[in-house]
């Protein structure tokens, strides 16, 4: 079942514009994702976090994958998904009732309606609207633990609240994993003649 949500950059008017996707758009689901992406994947990059999941999608998202964890700490994954890997899916021959292939929409907030969630991305974290409340939503910090838990309850999600989260305790600090290493190469003796 879909719930349908949007994915988004701050716009040069005090809004937003974005992507919209499709499933398994919850908070539980989606800020652990992009916490994780923000911290390992792009290695606190946010123009590279936005670019691929705002602007480099051809139409929409269907889903956001397990890929977002690439890079991250042992662990992680399984503490997250219990292990389950899925690739993140963009939407593909999505056509108007003319039989033409549709266009791109970029959400906004004029356009959101229908959206369960948003999540926009900030220099200084993720603002979650949950649509139920109102146009704009609690941060969470890019710092913020991806092992942290995040509430689904839209009435939660109000602007000028602490986000509903709560840290699991006495979890061990993460660190991203060791960069590899080049093989180590052995001296070989030239063949005798």
């Amino acid at each position: 079942m879909g719930s349908p949500a949007f994915i988004a950059r701050p716009a040069a008017n005090g809004g937003y514009a974005g992507v919209h996707l499709q499933f398994d758009s919850s908070p539980p689901n989606m800020v652990p994702l992009l916490l994780a992406a923000y911290q390992f994947r792009f290695r606190r990059d946010l123009e590279a976090l936005s670019r691929y999941l705002v602007d480099d999608v051809v139409f929409a998202w269907d889903e956001i994958g397990t890929d977002l964890l690439d890079g991250s700490p042992p662990g992680l994954l399984q503490r997250l998904t219990g292990g389950a890997q899925w690739p993140s899916r963009g939407m593909t021959g999505v056509m108007n009732l003319d039989g033409t292939p549709a266009e791109r929409e970029v959400i906004t907030q004029d356009n959101s309606v229908g959206h369960y969630w948003g999540y926009v991305l900030h220099p200084a974290g993720i603002e979650v609207i949950s649509r139920q409340n109102d146009p704009r939503g609690p941060l969470i910090s890019w710092d913020t633990d991806p092992r942290t838990h995040f509430s689904e309850a839209m009435a939660l999600w109000m602007p000028g609240t602490p986000p509903p989260m709560s840290l699991p305790r006495d979890l061990p600090k993460l660190t991203p994993a060791p960069a590899p290493t080049a093989p180590t190469r052995t001296a070989t003796r030239p063949p005798r003649r």
